[in-house]
């Protein structure tokens, strides 16, 4: 565990003009002009330092006695190089573009690392390659394919290196690196309806390219498939298992020996693991997994080893059986990196450690990466929740917990990623992406955490968490990564019973924003699908799970924020439009474009009164009689690597992120 201490804490001062505009029944306005915020006092800014640092890791590869990992979400991303043998960091090299390194390949030789990035937006390379014989030279820029991420890599025998990812503005595409020419191929895109390609494997004389959609699934996009691509002809066959054809996506491929190990990314049903004949793929064997993926195949005696989202696994090739690898050591947490050596399983966990698990007396041993030499960096942000004198800010795999008595900060393992989260009589109670359900915190036990809740595994992203008082019920609305849709979210902390509503909105719309009032939960709608409807409010009943009645609140685009003040039900939408319902007469009575200050997925609390908001650049706040908006802090560029998030604790105090250091906003707006 990792402990951070904040030296120093940074006063700023920022304040905004507060616009005018009547509103008489449905009011509308063109666009609404915020202006920045010229110092005023009453708006005080605290910087409370970083939010969340540690060596945050997305892939591994091993090289002879070396494993190289690659990071996530650090500024810069980059790779690192730990020698099993002395437990030690002992290189490092950084990439010029993107924020985490997913995919790693080393070609046969042992004598390069090609690493692939994923990047907000895309850039002039997006692939590199790392001399293993020169390590104090930077890795170096071979290009980039036309998709914005690079999800996988890997080496033919030959050296020929083969790419795939997601990102791009068609279908996922087959690219082929020729270290000779120094330059890329599209090979072409087999699979037209899938939006992610997740899997490349190589032999001599076939690639095979593994797809589906894992993001934006719905409206007609495809599941699991399999092709495989003739290095001499070029052409593309089928030959997806008939077994994987329900699942997501065709998850990690690997060659062990005469045989092609296809792992799936499950939706409704667990995932699948198939073992094909690379002479005929029409010969194979399917066993179904546990847990919603399988990944990062290394294969040792009579097993092949995996990793599920949470665990170790094992595929017995003589059973054609699939079963946990006991042993001695601590939850693995989300894992990137499984490799065999010695005759032991090298676990690569997001948790920040290396196990090394001998299966045969089931010892382990860990290391620690922040001891063996991992540099720690500040990490974008995932969600936040104040409480009980503490902030929560949560990384991947970690949770940084603030104390604001004693300015120190703590970080707690949890597996996934907390999306949004609430503090609710001194404990935290977390959305955990992905498919990991509800997960509990209490500073009374130390460093542990605990899930609380389960759902079913295709509703897999959690989006808002919200508290309500009156139920007393953890409210929690969601996204289905793989089926399009969503579902809204109940459990009661006194009861432990949760419940699970599947698209209450409709089939389309997931529920990306929360707020309550009076027992009831008003959810916004969002459809990643591009298909209509977006922005759909449904009043719901979280005891007698029915909707009590729905508004459309003219908008564009989906639902990015609600909040509730008053008779009033605000809603900002992802592309800057502005609603607010009359939750009495159940009407739209005002909307208004809010670009100038947002645009994207914002953020709303309800404040003294006052309802504010946050965007990736500024905070602001709207006028309780006339509903304009004005400026609290500007620029403030928070960090937050899948949309911003804007809390406050019992004194009145909101709390977001300026760049990635945590900060707490006094506002004394004068309404």
């Amino acid at each position: 565990m990792n402990d951070q201490h904040i030296s120093r804490r940074n006063v700023l001062r920022a304040g905004g003009a507060v616009g005018v505009a009547a509103v008489t029944g449905l009011a509308t306005a063109g666009p609404s002009s915020a202006a920045p915020a010229a110092g005023s006092p009453r708006t005080k800014v605290v910087d409370l330092g970083p939010a969340v640092v540690q060596f945050a890791l997305m892939s591994a590869v091993l090289v002879r006695d070396t494993l190289y990992m690659g990071s996530r979400n650090l500024e810069q991303a980059r790779i690192i190089a730990y020698h099993v043998p002395t437990g030690k960091v002992v290189g490092e090299t950084s990439l010029a573009t993107g924020h985490s390194v997913q995919a790693l390949a080393a070609d046969p030789s042992g004598t390069y690392v090609y690493a692939g990035v994923l990047q907000k937006a895309a850039s002039r390379a997006n692939v590199y390659r790392w001399d293993l014989r020169t390590p104090g030279t930077p890795a170096a820029a071979l290009g980039s394919i036309k998709d914005r991420d690079v999800r996988d890599l890997t080496v033919a025998p030959d050296g020929t290196v083969y790419a795939v990812g997601s990102g791009g503005a068609a279908a996922p595409a087959l690219w082929e690196y020729d270290p000779g020419r120094g330059d890329f191929t599209e090979l072409g895109s087999p699979s037209p309806l899938a939006t992610t390609a997740l899997a490349v494997a190589a032999t001599r004389t076939t690639v095979f390219f593994g797809a589906g959609s894992t993001l934006h699934a719905g409206g007609g996009t495809s599941k699991a498939v399999l092709f495989a691509h003739d290095r001499a002809s070029r052409e593309f066959t089928d030959v997806t298992p008939a077994e994987l054809r329900n699942d997501a996506a065709v998850r990690e491929l690997a060659v062990v020996g005469d045989k092609l190990v296809a792992g799936t990314a499950g939706s409704k049903d667990p995932s699948k693991i198939a073992v094909i004949d690379l002479a005929d793929p029409s010969r194979y064997t399917v066993a179904s997994s546990t847990g919603k993926t399988a990944k990062k195949f290394a294969a040792l005696d009579e097993k092949i080893y995996f990793a599920n989202e949470s665990g170790l696994l094992a595929y017995d090739t003589n059973a054609g059986t699939v079963a946990p690898v006991e042993f001695e050591g601590p939850a693995l947490g989300e894992i990137w990196g499984v490799d065999c050596r010695a005759g032991k399983v090298l676990v690569t966990s997001a948790f920040g450690f290396v196990a090394e698990i001998d299966p045969r007396t089931k010892k382990s041993r860990v290391t620690e990466l922040a001891d063996a030499g991992a540099p720690a960096s500040p990490q974008t942000l995932l969600g936040i929740a104040v409480g009980g004198g503490y902030a929560y800010v949560s990384g991947t795999a970690t949770i940084a917990r603030h104390s604001l008595r004693r300015e120190s900060v703590v970080n707690l393992r949890v597996p996934g990623e907390a999306k949004d989260a609430v503090v609710v009589n001194n404990t935290l109670y977390t959305g955990q992406y992905s498919s990991e359900g509800i997960w509990a915190h209490s500073p009374r036990q130390g460093t542990l955490t605990h899930k609380v809740a389960s759902f079913p595994s295709a509703q897999n992203r959690p989006a808002d968490v919200v508290w309500d008082g009156v139920n007393r019920l953890v409210l929690v609305g969601a996204e289905s990564d793989t089926e399009g849709g969503g579902s809204f979210w109940t459990y009661s902390p006194r009861t432990g019973k949760s419940r699970c509503f599947v698209n209450p909105i409709d089939a389309g719309q997931c529920v990306r924003g929360v707020a309550t009032l009076g027992g009831v939960a008003y959810l916004g709608g969002d459809n990643n699908t591009k298909t209509t409807p977006y922005a759909t409010v449904v009043a719901f009943d979280p005891v007698a799970g029915r909707e009590l009645w729905r508004v459309d609140p003219q908008q564009t685009a989906g639902v990015a924020a609600l909040a509730v003040r008053g008779r009033h039900l605000y809603g900002v939408s992802r592309k800057g439009g502005f609603f607010v319902i009359d939750l009495r007469t159940r009407t739209l009575v005002h909307r208004a474009d809010i670009t100038s200050v947002s645009n994207g997925y914002a953020a709303l609390v309800t404040n003294r009164g006052v309802v504010y908001g946050v965007s990736d650049t500024t905070v602001f706040r709207f006028h309780p009689k006339t509903f304009a908006v004005s400026v609290v802090v500007p620029e403030i560029n928070g960090g937050w690597y899948s949309g911003s998030h804007l809390t406050n604790d019992e004194h009145g105090r909101l709390y977001t992120v300026r760049g990635r250091n945590l900060v707490q906003i006094t506002d004394r707006p004068g309404f």
